[in-house]
Order: structure tokens, then sequence, then C-alpha cells
């Protein structure tokens, strides 16, 4: 389901419930049950036959939401978090990098909670695999359960196994190498035993710690990796406002437009009492700019090549 498109629910599919940007959650449809918040409830039953994408009226009329259809980047807002997990400025910085595409086959260690696991699925698919490992047991078995129910089992491939002291237990099969694990530079060797060697290999490894890359990259350099280059993704959002815009005489006089949300200036023109023939509202443009906030570091994303063996 993560890596094709259906255009109508049926009973048994995997829905993304969209309240808000902030608030989204998914449900799993069967008719007879009942999926309820803030705005009220909402029948599977009514949900079965429409199409994705649909909004749909809770039955206490309070509130509507939208039924999306499952995506990598979708399920990444809503997965449930077992370990920390990657966001899609780092997965499409990865992805690219990597040279993700059809057809490639991917070695990733640890699983964690399969945020990057499904986006690499969707990526590879339909030709290419994706062999991850996860050393901690109960997180292995739980992903494996999500792979099934998201019928990705063709396209994944999960293995309970401590890559550090195991290795990974392939040779010369993989295009691309991900390591998210709390000492990467121990597993480089099995990562380079894992690369095919008729191509240009090419590995990454996420870390929190600028230590961690250090070591990291000394262990790449060691085992005859090139091009090692670290990288750090730090995501600025944009706000949009309504600003008045000022004609020449008002910008030589220095006035200045302020931004105001569009809410209020809704608000405004409802209680103006014009009269027929006066003028409107000055004109207005939409203007953006930086959110007061910015997300800070998540981790140093430090890639290298393994160059083909003649």
């Amino acid at each position: 389901m993560f890596h094709e498109y259906k255009n109508v629910i049926e009973d048994g599919d995997l829905v993304v419930v969209y309240s808000t940007p902030e608030t989204m959650s998914t449900v799993a449809v069967r008719k007879g049950e009942m999926f309820n918040n803030r705005f009220g409830s909402f029948r599977h039953a009514d949900m079965i036959g429409l199409k994705y994408g649909t909004r749909i009226q809770s039955h206490t009329g309070r509130g509507f939401v939208y039924l999306l259809h499952p995506t990598p980047a979708l399920w990444t807002q809503v997965v449930p978090h077992r370990t920390q997990i990657l966001y899609l400025p780092d997965i499409s910085f990865i992805s690219l990098y990597l040279d993700l595409k059809p057809g490639k086959v991917v070695i990733e260690s640890g699983t964690g909670s399969g945020s990057f696991s499904h986006s690499i699925a969707r990526t590879v698919a339909p030709s290419g695999h994706l062999y991850t490992f996860e050393y901690h047991e109960p997180r292995a078995t739980t992903a494996k359960c999500e792979f099934e129910e998201h019928k990705l089992t063709d396209v994944v491939t999960i293995e309970h196994r401590d890559v550090i002291s195991d290795g990974f237990g392939r040779t010369n099969i993989a295009d691309a190498v991900f390591l998210d694990l709390p000492a990467p530079w121990d597993a480089v060797g099995a990562a380079k035993q894992a690369l095919r060697k008729d191509t240009i290999g090419r590995i990454c490894c996420f870390s929190p710690c600028i230590e961690q890359v250090q070591r990291t990259a000394l262990a790449l350099n060691e085992h005859g990796f090139a091009e090692i280059r670290m990288f750090e993704c730090l995501a600025k959002d944009y706000e949009f406002r309504t600003v008045p815009l000022l004609d020449i005489d008002q910008a030589i006089q220095g006035k200045k437009g302020n931004f105001k949300s569009a809410k209020s200036d809704k608000k405004r023109k409802l209680e103006t009492d014009d009269k027929p023939g006066e003028s409107e509202d000055p004109a207005t443009m939409i203007a953006t700019k930086p959110m007061d906030q910015v997300r800070g570091h998540t981790s140093y994303l430090t890639f290298a090549i393994l160059a083909p063996v003649e």
C-alpha cells in the first residue's frame, strides 16, 4: 500500500485521518467500528467506498476530517516512536546522496521505528529491495508486523541481528548502506563487505554527536572509502501574512507595512460598515518571513563512496 496507490477506501485499508497539520492519526478501517476525536464521531462504514482525499463530516456536525492515502511522508508524522526517527529533511537528503531509485538494493541498520525504512521501500520499489536489521528484538518484531500490515514484505526483509558483532550476513549485494547506530565505525567493515564491488558503493552514517563523526570518518578512511563528507540539515519554515501594499508617496514618507494575519483582515472587513461608493480597503499583497523559532540540530550525516574493484 505504501509504494502503490488506490483510489477507493475498502474494508481493512489503512487511512491517515487528517484533522490539522499537527493532528493526524492512522485508522484501520473496519465496518462496525468508530473513530472519535475532538470534532466528534466518524463511522468506519461511512468511510468505505469513499475516495482517498475525501472530506467527511462528523455525526455531531462539530467538524470534519480528511481521509488520506498512507504515504511514507505521512507515516513519518504519525509513526509510533519506539526510537528517535528521521524526518523528511534528512530522509530526502540521504536518499539523494545515496542515489536511491527503483531497482537499488539497500542495507539499513538499525530499523528503529521504521520511518526511513518506509521511504526507502517506496523509493526502490518495485524491483529493488531493502534489507533492514535491528538488534532490539521487540522493536524488530513490531516493525516486522508493520511491514506485513503495510504490504511491504515483497520489498523489505527485516532481521533481528547485532550487525556489529555478527555482520550483515550478506556479501557483494548492496548498492548503498545506511547506518543509524551508536557506534557506526564498528560496522564499517561489515558494510564494505556487503557493498557491491562492480560499481560505486555508497554509505551514510547518521550520528547525533560530532565525536561519532570523527571516529566514523577515521574508520571509513582506514577501510578504503573515499570522498568522505559530512552534512547537517537545518530546515527553516516560513510563514505568510497579508501586508498592505504601500504606494510611492507612502514609501517616501517612511511608512512601513506590518505583518498581520489574514484572519484579522477578514474580521476587520466584516466589522467595517462601508457605504456604497466609498473606497474599499487598501491594496494588499502576500508576504513571507522565516518563523521566529527554527528547528535545531537533529544529527550529522556522514557520506562516503567505495570505488569499484577492477
